[in-house]
């Protein structure tokens, strides 16, 4: 299900499209920011931001970045971008201060041009994932000390797995810089060794291409680089480029607020929660509605974000625990477990350690204690429920009076509740005899005579 939503909002995507006429050289440099984690918003961003570019004709794409990293497979898709683009891309690290810690670094090396403002830094592109704690309790990547690159020990991989995942993300790297001309003995150190350099010490280093105070800057030293675009070799002609922003829209807002995994959690908490009060109580309408939708939505964030399936198997559990303890009271104890089981669930849900891309404690401790509160209340008013006398149904017969219509041996008719029942009983009766409803079978009463 979750699959063909993410079908159904890339075609919605694509349709969404401006057209343009047929391509026509434009004097334009467009540029492209890549601010925070990059997430499959990001990625949804650039590529179309570098459509738009080679339909346009433009002289050059640049990505202003300032990021700690990302997702692996968001990275991996706005590099293939990068290298099928007939359009030179130039990945500019701004303003100062800014970072292209981890997925930022592959970035810029598979960029035509990689230019930094100074006081700016970029490396540490271990895979995050291997060293990272839960919830990113290793705030290290990203964050040496700008201008020295690392001197600690390279960690080594815990296991087979590990090796892999970062042998392939050197094979990655060097293939990038190969391809750019760039530092290849620097890229594996960022990858092995999670090495950091400052803008000044990358360009000494040859990692980037130059650094630049601001765009104009970085258009100025552009002008006349040679930079291969697909098997051909191309000089930039920057000179005097008119400078086009081109910030993310609407749609790419509102993609990476969905894809937010604390959003995307709570849409999933909202969705169960509207459904199972729209079951108890049929007709509502508006809790069904507003649960089917953020049920969606959250099923969307979770077809392009990596999840666990133990979490999500848990949250399952959790909602299933939630619905038996409506139906089968057990006075807490299935709401208690239901609370566990979701906080559990949340917390493994989405398998990523990248900064920005982790569920927060406070919305963690807001799940748990809002099923704990749900669970308890379900509890209650099955126990309040419980006490109250019967108001519908056959048992709500039980326990009322009437009178004696007419009576020949073990049975006979009554009047009870204003209508004529054919009734029995264990003890003779007359005509006129009050009477209690002890039982009932299908239309047939069961009385007794009622106590003075």
């Amino acid at each position: 299900m979750a699959r063909i939503l993410f079908l159904l909002f890339s075609l919605l995507s694509a349709f969404m499209l401006p057209v343009s006429p047929a391509p026509a050289a434009e004097r334009k440099a467009i540029v492209l920011h890549v601010n925070g984690a990059i997430s499959p918003a990001t990625a949804e961003y650039v590529t179309r931001g570098l459509r738009r570019a080679r339909d346009r004709g433009v002289a050059l794409v640049v990505l202003q970045m300032d990021t700690p990293g990302g997702l692996d497979t968001s990275m991996r898709e706005i590099i293939r971008a990068i290298l099928d683009s007939p359009v030179p891309v130039a990945s500019f690290v701004a303003p100062s201060g800014a970072r292209a810690a981890s997925a930022g670094t592959y970035i810029l090396y598979a960029s035509h041009i990689a230019a930094m403002a100074p006081g700016t830094n970029l490396g540490a592109a271990t895979p995050i994932a291997i060293g990272g704690g839960l919830f990113g309790d290793d705030e290290r990547d990203g964050e040496e000390t700008p201008g020295e690159p690392d001197k600690q020990e390279p960690r080594k991989p815990a296991d087979a797995g590990e090796a892999k995942l970062i042998n392939d993300a050197i094979a990655y790297i060097r293939g990038l810089a190969e391809l750019r001309g760039r530092n290849i003995d620097w890229a594996e150190r960022a990858v092995r060794e999670a090495a950091s350099l400052s803008s000044a010490a990358a360009a000494r280093e040859q990692v980037i291409d130059f650094t630049a105070i601001n765009l104009n800057d970085l258009l100025k030293q552009a002008h006349g680089r040679s930079v291969r675009i697909g098997q051909s070799d191309v000089r930039l002609d920057t000179a005097g480029l008119f400078i086009e922003d081109l910030p993310p829209d609407w749609r790419t807002q509102l993609l990476s607020v969905i894809t937010n995994p604390n959003v995307a959690l709570l849409l999933m908490m909202v969705g169960i929660y509207g459904l199972i009060f729209e079951f108890l109580s049929p007709g509502t309408v508006v809790p069904g509605t507003i649960g089917g939708i953020s049920l969606l939505l959250g099923l969307y964030a979770l077809a392009v974000l990596p999840v666990s399936y133990a979490g999500v198997a848990l949250i399952l559990l959790g909602a299933g625990l939630l619905v038996a303890e409506a139906h089968a009271p057990s006075f807490g104890v299935l709401g208690l477990g239901s609370a566990v089981a979701l906080v559990l669930g949340a917390a493994i849900l989405f398998d990523t350690d990248v900064p920005g891309l982790q569920v927060s404690w406070p919305v963690l401790s807001g799940i748990g204690f809002a099923s704990l509160a749900f669970g308890l209340l379900v509890a209650r008013l099955a126990l309040l429920s419980s006490r109250h006398k019967i108001l519908t149904g056959a048992e709500e017969m039980i326990g009322i009076s009437g009178k004696v219509d007419s009576w020949e041996g073990a049975g006979g008719y009554v009047i009870a509740h204003g209508e004529r029942w054919s009734a029995v009983s264990n003890e003779p009766l007359g005509p006129g005899e009050d009477v209690m409803v002890v039982g009932r079978q299908s239309l047939t009463l069961e009385v007794a005579r009622k106590p003075t």
